[in-house]
């Protein structure tokens, strides 16, 4: 596996986002994806702590090339994490 950026399964809905787990070179990279972000690009209904799961698995391929991208862009907040 040649893999710059692979990602974990765990996803962690919070209260107007999905964090997923991203790593580089060994290190844990916390990516945020706003409910509103994720209801774009799938195109869908709204999304709420109650089917953001499930829109999120409908689009994660996306999310994770913006997210990778992002990392390799080196476009950190302050404290180290991915926003898309």
């Amino acid at each position: 596996m040649n893999q710059n950026v692979i990602f974990g399964d765990q996803l962690f809905v919070e209260a107007d986002n999905v964090r997923f787990i991203a790593q580089r070179q060994g290190v844990n990279i916390n990516c945020f994806v706003s409910f509103s972000t994720i209801s774009a690009l799938c195109q869908s209904q709204a999304v709420s702590e109650h089917n953001a799961a499930c829109m999120f698995e409908q689009c994660r391929f996306d999310l994770e090339d913006q997210a990778e991208a992002l990392i390799n862009q080196e476009a950190f907040t302050d404290i180290g994490d991915i926003k898309l």
